[in-house]
């Protein structure tokens, strides 16, 4: 066990995670030059086209130092704020992690995030400096900041540049050195943290485990602590850029197990294996159940492709068992799903490999949080969908997620920042100069008003420059009505919002604004309202198409052209009971990008 060195890399969003990942497999000789790529693993194709880490990766790396042979497992972690939880996980299983930041852009919410994520879990750190090649890098200043965040010495900050290869050899001899040998008895009961699984089409699940205590060995009969659920382990085996079978992982190594499991839900993150015969006293602590933050309902495009994205799902679902989905109508779009995402850019992920993996189109609607709503009754009922909230008259108050947010910047964008946040109903609780000129804001917020485009507008009005992250706290009482829009007096359910009573009145006047022109003109004209309860609080209306029937009449009694203006009037009057108003696929995309 002393010659095993389990690490992670932690940083913020491209500040060069990956690269160095690459060039560590390539130091180690664990990838032939032929088989080299970049950015290796990822193997994503969307990976590589955002750059940014979706899934988790582990490899193994064989380091030769002072004539001794180690064994490091890198254990690579998604960078993005909605996937912490498979991070928090992924660092549990690591006594040691490289933080990575960029010499260009200095430390990053994310940075310091994931930082304190490690800290929690007693990981030794090891600071690394990346891009010092680039001619834009602040090497002194950014070193400066480091120092001041871990209390390190200067001579402790590795200089690295990931993309030429400079430093990876010191960043090597770090590992061997600062990281500490894993703890654990290998002749105590087995004891194995899950940080990941991947789904194989031929050979259902494969689960990536560190066993903390005991041997695991092929054959063995194992049990999964949290689910209860048994299994015989097939194979298991040390990841490499391939699996490589062996007949058993010792404590303190990473390994993979194969089981013949089928469906994802089986195997959830962070649970513990043990052995059957003789199972371990509790499971590692801090596993729970991944809740999404976020709900959006999914329809097919066209009505007959329900089944076909229903089996779209449930495949995706064995890649991604962080996706929830469950069967729902709308009066709007027909049949569909309503899913549970862990954030933006999850469900982003989602909607791309949903049409590229799976050659699905789907209509999304606005996305909701998830609400608690106390009855008159004293019941407590969750409400992700606007529809599914009681009759106001049995409401007796709502509660709603809140986070806490952390926003670092440039000083010289601190006043729209702060403007932006309160706009969004946030509360300063701290802030804190970073540097001279870059400042660290912490607000509370609710992660209604941030789910929409909050960080589209951060960017803008930032030029780029900040950076967020953030994580739930619970549950705050708040004032939030139901906001229907209501088209020819019948309500269009998959645009109804639910909103906070100072906010409805502008929302419900812009989404009527845009729908007005984005409905296309009838034969009788169409009210546009929008509504709380009974009462509406903005309306538009899309003026009829009009033939003019008095053409012909020229000259004559002025009765003969009243009498053909009644008859078309009678008409639009009952064209206008019968008829229905079709709402365009761009009205719902429209209200998502309401500013």
């Amino acid at each position: 066990m002393k010659h095993i060195r389990n690490f992670c890399i932690i940083a913020h969003i491209d500040h060069g995670k990956s690269t160095l990942a690459d060039r560590l497999l390539e130091f180690t000789n664990t990838i032939d030059r032929r088989d080299m790529s970049t950015q290796v693993l990822d193997s994503m194709e969307l990976e590589k086209e955002k750059g940014i880490t979706i899934k988790s990766h582990a490899i193994q790396m064989e380091y030769l130092y002072k004539g001794e042979k180690y064994t490091l497992n890198l254990i690579d972690t998604p960078g993005h704020v909605d996937f912490s939880y498979e991070v928090s996980r992924a660092i549990a299983s690591c006594e040691g992690a490289l933080l990575v930041v960029d010499a260009t852009q200095g430390i990053q919410a994310q940075t310091i995030s994931n930082l304190y994520l490690a800290i929690e879990h007693d990981l030794e750190i090891i600071p690394v400096l990346n891009k010092i090649d680039v001619e834009s890098a602040m090497v002194e200043m950014v070193r400066d900041q480091v120092t001041d965040l871990l209390g390190c010495k200067n001579e402790d900050v590795l200089m690295a540049s990931a993309r030429m290869g400079i430093g990876i050899e010191e960043i090597l001899e770090a590992i061997v050195e600062k990281v500490p040998a894993p703890q654990g008895d290998p002749d105590a009961p087995l004891q194995a943290l899950i940080f990941d699984s991947v789904f194989n089409s031929f050979r259902g699940i494969i689960a990536y485990f560190k066993v903390a205590n005991g041997v695991i060995r092929k054959g063995d009969k194992v049990k999964f602590v949290n689910t209860g659920k048994e299994y015989e382990a097939d194979e298991v085996g040390i990841l490499k850029m391939k699996y490589m079978p062996t007949n058993e992982i010792r404590c303190g190594s990473v390994g993979y197990i194969i089981s013949g499991i089928k469906t994802a839900a089986e195997v959830k993150v962070g649970d513990t294996i043990t052995h059957v015969q003789n199972p371990c006293e509790s499971a590692i602590a801090g596993f729970e159940d991944v809740k999404p933050m976020l709900y959006a309902g999914m329809f097919p495009v066209s009505a007959d492709q329900y089944e076909d994205l229903r089996a779209s799902l449930e495949k995706f679902q064995l890649n991604d068992a962080s996706l929830v989905f469950e069967p729902e109508s709308s009066l709007a779009l027909g049949f569909g799903f309503r899913c549970g995402f862990l954030g933006m850019l999850h469900m982003e992920i989602v909607q791309e490999r949903l049409f590229r993996e799976f050659d699905m189109d789907v209509i999304t609607t606005v996305p909701n949080v998830s609400y608690k709503v106390y009855t008159t009754q004293g019941e407590c009922i969750e409400v992700h969908n606007p529809s599914g909230l009681p009759p106001v008259t049995l409401i007796d108050h709502i509660e709603e997620p809140y986070i806490h947010a952390q926003i670092i910047s440039k000083t010289e964008y601190f006043g729209p920042i702060m403007k932006l946040c309160l706009d969004k109903r946030g509360t300063l609780k701290n802030q804190h100069y970073i540097s001279a000129d870059r400042i660290e804001l912490t607000y509370d917020m609710p992660l209604s008003e941030i789910v929409f485009d909050f960080y589209d507008k951060l960017k803008s009005i930032s030029r780029g420059y900040a950076s967020f992250d953030y994580h739930l706290t619970g549950y705050r009482e708040a004032k939030l009505v139901k906001l229907d829009i209501l088209l020819n007096g019948e309500p269009a359910d998959a645009l109804s919002t639910l909103i906070h009573q100072d906010h409805a009145y502008d929302f419900g006047r812009k989404i009527c604004e845009r729908l007005k022109e984005l409905i296309p003109r009838q034969q009788f004209d169409i009210a546009i309202q929008a509504a709380i309860g009974s009462k509406i609080i903005a309306r538009e209306t899309v003026r009829q198409l009009r033939k003019d029937v008095t053409a012909k009449c020229y000259g004559g009694d002025i009765s003969r052209k009243r009498k053909l203006l009644e008859r078309q009037k009678a008409g639009k009057k009952r064209m206008r009971q019968i008829g229905s108003v079709e709402v365009p696929q761009s009205a719902f995309m429209a209200v998502l990008k309401l500013d």
